[in-house]
């Protein structure tokens, strides 16, 4: 289990560093090994890791391309990275690290949004296409492992737990009366991407997203 964060400010302003770092922080439990981040002009990602595979320091997060072009934020396992690693280097790719991270990374860079396709695990990630400007968030086909958000045409900023996006002062803090209702009288809950704070969402099982 780990933990990750993100704010894309799509007005073009400068990601607030120390704001990010309480988003990212406040999930250190998901991740008591590592803590990293990225920043780009208005993008930002963090990550706090537990180690699982590959437990050495390369398996450090966000974790890059060769030409640092393409950075990933990523909680789950991928079963099949092996079979995946082996395919990707026939197709002439080099692996510096021995992570299923590294396998997402190069396996965006051959297939794009198409990879998903080929991954067999649990994960939620969310890719940073710099050279396309371009950030692609995904969720495993079983919804295993979290990824919630808030968007509201300015801002976009995810995390794995909500209270990590409810700590970003634009987001409001009101509850979604309607899906309370919902989970009260039924006890259904997850059964839409709506959750019990109005505005914050989450990805749905196998569900991915793209914004430029």
């Amino acid at each position: 289990m780990c933990g990750i964060a993100g704010i894309l400010n799509l007005n073009g302003n400068p990601v607030d560093k120390n704001l990010l770092g309480r988003l990212t922080y406040i999930l250190k439990h998901r991740g008591p090994d590592d803590e990293g981040f990225y920043f780009n002009e208005n993008i930002g990602l963090g990550h706090r890791r537990l180690s699982i595979i590959d437990l050495s320091s390369a398996g450090h997060q966000p974790m890059s391309n060769d030409d640092e072009t393409i950075w990933i934020v990523y909680n789950g396992e991928i079963y099949n990275y092996i079979e995946l690693r082996d395919e990707l280097i026939k197709y002439g790719y080099k692996f510096k690290t021995n992570t299923d991270t590294e396998v997402i990374i190069k396996a965006y860079e051959e297939w794009g949004e198409n990879c998903l396709e080929k991954f067999n695990g649990m994960f939620a990630f969310a890719i940073w296409d710099d050279l396309n400007k371009k950030l692609l968030c995904a969720r495993d086909r079983f919804g295993i492992k979290p990824f919630y958000y808030y968007f509201d045409g300015k801002i976009f900023v995810f995390a794995s737990e909500i209270k990590a996006i409810l700590l970003h002062p634009d987001v409001p803090k009101r509850p979604n009366e309607p899906i309370i209702y919902d989970f009260l009288a039924l006890q259904v809950l997850d059964h839409t991407d709506n959750t019990f704070f109005d505005g914050i969402k989450q990805l749905l099982p196998s569900q991915y997203l793209v914004l430029y």
